[in-house]
């Protein structure tokens, strides 16, 4: 087995929440490697908006909005189920505290992001409280870092690169990867982890991993942070956990977040909570199998196999998530379900999709489908046409009256962001226009949410409560601090990098291991 070298830090995964811990950890002085799955660098936070939750900071006052940590703080004791309130405290407290030291940095910096957040509850801030990193050019980062991020998801699913100017979640990738570069730490591609190394106390002293010459491994005298993704990409873990949906749905980069490293953790003793499940959201079926990210319905109309209404379309996308998912045993079939709209935007789908792909393409494969009447329309998806007309008749009146009687759409500030109706209610807009068409819907994610147990400083824990010296987690590897809850636009970026950077506090003032194993 071949010996890579010895670093103070080694960290799995190369998400926001992994290159946070790893640019922190080289600005303080320690040796840091990242260890990357694939070629590419970014992960599914490459493929995000790039919102990161993190309240209270200097960027929201710059920006003038309501926010404080106060109000985060009373927001999240109204939606939270039975939390960690020691982490929960632990998040608000370090979020703007993390802002103001990487915003210290010329590398980075951010602005506020005007996106609701996704509940209406005490404390909630008026078109959300998120912030986003600031674009970045391709030609000014170093060439190591500008070739390795890993291109927008409508680009990377079709084979091609990336743009000149990186926006979102590759400028955050970008930008962590920079400065880790600039302070001299270095980044493995191509390179799976496959355990973790312990020495005789127990203590967890580097990696292994599989390289096509054969294994090898890598030493940390000081930590290990995991923050390699979920498992949403093993149909195995996924079943024997009862995640919903598949892994051809899912938005995790084809080949990446298989659960090795929460697997290697377990392992050595470490407790893992999958209760929180996945963050979830309506996905548009392509006919290649895959799932796309959609949110912001403009108009139509979400049926399931009875042709029946089952939410408001214009629910937060975890939340209508978890309406398709919550279809019960003998129940109609809700996944897929059937999105009804109309020609008013030219046969183009009325809502934002990541990829859309060719509406000429759908209509061929039959993952979408059209006809000049509503019957013809229930023919094709095999709805049930007097339930489909009734359906549609019923939501029609709802369009002219301006009240949604059944699920209440257009009554939050979020039904309304995306939607430019002309009617009573924005959110409502009357599908009546022929033909009609249907598209298919799965029920996609944006990674697992369930994974290894930690405490305030990120420490993974064992099934007593004590830490396993050495082990670190956060991203999707560990278990949420919001549980089944999505907060808000940037959520798993903003608690990834919070407790990622916790990590890197501890691990710090930790002793280093002796040399050696």
């Amino acid at each position: 087995m071949t010996d890579l070298g010895q670093y103070d830090v080694v960290v799995v995964g190369s998400g926001g929440g992994a290159l946070t811990g790893a640019a922190l950890a080289a600005k303080a002085g320690l040796s840091v490697v990242v260890v990357e799955k694939t070629p590419l660098i970014g992960g599914t936070s490459a493929y995000s908006g790039g919102a990161c939750w993190l309240p209270g900071s200097q960027v929201q006052q710059r920006a003038g909005i309501a926010d404080s940590t106060e109000s985060a703080r009373t927001y999240l004791e109204a939606i939270l189920t039975d939390p960690d309130q020691a982490k929960v405290e632990a998040f608000l407290a370090h979020a703007p505290e993390l802002v103001a030291e990487l915003e210290a940095d010329d590398g980075i910096d951010f602005e506020w992001l005007p996106f609701p957040e996704y509940y209406d509850a005490p404390g909630r801030v008026g078109f959300g409280r998120s912030i986003q990193p600031t674009d970045v050019k391709r030609g000014d980062l170093p060439p190591e870092v500008a070739q390795l991020v890993r291109p927008p998801v409508e680009r990377d699913r079709a084979g091609e690169g990336g743009r000149n100017t990186l926006s979102g979640g590759q400028s955050l990738i970008a930008r962590l990867a920079a400065v880790l570069v600039r302070e001299g730490g270095e980044i493995r591609t191509n390179l799976p982890v496959t355990g973790l190394l312990t020495d005789d106390d127990g203590r967890v002293v580097g990696v292994a991993a599989m390289t096509p010459e054969g294994p090898v491994t890598i030493g940390a005298s000081r930590g290990v942070l995991v923050a390699a993704g979920g498992f949403e990409g093993n149909a195995a873990l996924r079943q024997e956990r009862g995640i919903p949906g598949d892994t051809a749905w899912t938005m995790a980069p084809a080949g990446t977040n298989t659960g090795e490293p929460i697997e290697a953790a377990i392992a050595l003793g470490a407790a893992a909570d999958f209760s929180a499940v996945g963050w979830f959201c309506p996905g548009l079926e392509h006919p290649d199998g895959s799932g796309s990210f959609t949110l912001g319905f403009r108009s139509g109309l979400m049926v399931d196999a009875a042709g029946q209404r089952y939410a408001n379309e214009c629910l937060p996308y975890d939340r209508f998530g978890r309406e398709m998912a919550a279809s019960a045993e003998g129940d109609p079939a809700r996944v897929p379900s059937w999105f009804v709209f109309d020609s008013r935007e030219g046969g183009r789908l009325p809502a934002i999709a990541m990829p859309e792909g060719d509406p000429a393409g759908h209509l061929a494969a039959g993952t979408w489908v059209t006809a000049d009447t509503l019957d013809g329309l229930a023919a094709a998806t095999g709805v049930p046409a007097e339930a489909l007309a009734s359906t549609v008749a019923r939501f029609n009146g709802f369009c002219e009256s301006g009240v949604d009687e059944d699920f209440g759409r257009g009554d939050d500030e979020y039904d309304t962001f995306f939607a430019g109706g002309d009617g009573p209610n924005k959110a409502l807009t009357p599908c009546d226009r022929p033909p009609y068409y249907a598209a298919r819907f799965v029920l996609s994610d944006l990674g697992t949410k369930g994974g290894l147990v930690t405490d305030v400083a990120a420490r993974v824990l064992r099934e007593d409560g004590s830490p396993i010296p050495g082990l670190y987690a956060s991203s999707n590897s560990a278990a949420s601090v919001f549980g089944q809850v999505y907060p808000g636009p940037g959520a798993p970026l903003g608690s990834a990098m919070v407790f990622a950077s916790l990590a890197v506090r501890d691990l710090f003032s930790a002793p280093a291991a002796t040399v050696g194993r």
